[in-house]
């Protein structure tokens, strides 16, 4: 792998985002947010703004719902990236039943061409009971499967409780 990959995990509101952003903006500007959130209602369309409003001067934000691939390709080559989430991006491609192994074979492939950081964002669903519906298990493992091949790829995985990092890796 040819740059500094980062993963940072965890549940719902544990932190993981304000965290990976702190990671990004530590280091030098420019900054990309590739966003993958989709506001299909009013409220996430107030969650996206509170998290555009929430953020440091200098990020340029990049939608991305489906495309992961090509907004880091279109990215600046020097910028660090963000990338949030991994979580919501799979949920995306899972519903409107796009191909997740070749997304996800893409999505590798431009890590693997970027020449600056990259943290990736993605919640660890694996941790409560069994869904109990055959999509959510689906998407469950979906979820696994994919948080422990980026994992393997990343040089530093931390995981968020309660806003606190435990590195992993």
């Amino acid at each position: 792998m040819s740059i500094p990959l980062t993963l940072v995990l965890g549940g719902a509101r544990s932190g993981k985002s304000r965290y990976a952003e702190g990671l990004v903006t530590a280091g030098p500007a420019p900054w990309v947010y590739v966003a993958t959130a989709q506001a299909f209602d009013d409220e996430m369309v107030a969650r996206i703004a509170r998290h555009r409003a929430d953020r440091a001067d200098g990020w340029q934000t990049v939608e991305a719902p489906l495309d992961l691939a090509g907004a880091l390709d279109a990215a600046p080559a020097g910028a660090t990236v963000l990338v949030d989430c991994l979580t919501l991006w799979l949920t995306n491609l899972m519903l409107g039943e796009h191909g997740i192994t070749a997304a996800i074979e893409a999505l590798e492939a431009a890590l693997d061409r970027r020449a600056a950081p990259v943290v990736l964002v993605a919640n660890e669903v694996g941790l409560g009971i069994v869904p109990d519906n055959a999509l959510a298990r689906a998407f469950r493992d979906e979820a696994g499967r994919l948080n422990q091949r980026l994992a393997a790829r990343a040089g530093r995985v931390l995981f968020l409780a309660a806003g606190l990092p435990l590195t992993l890796k």
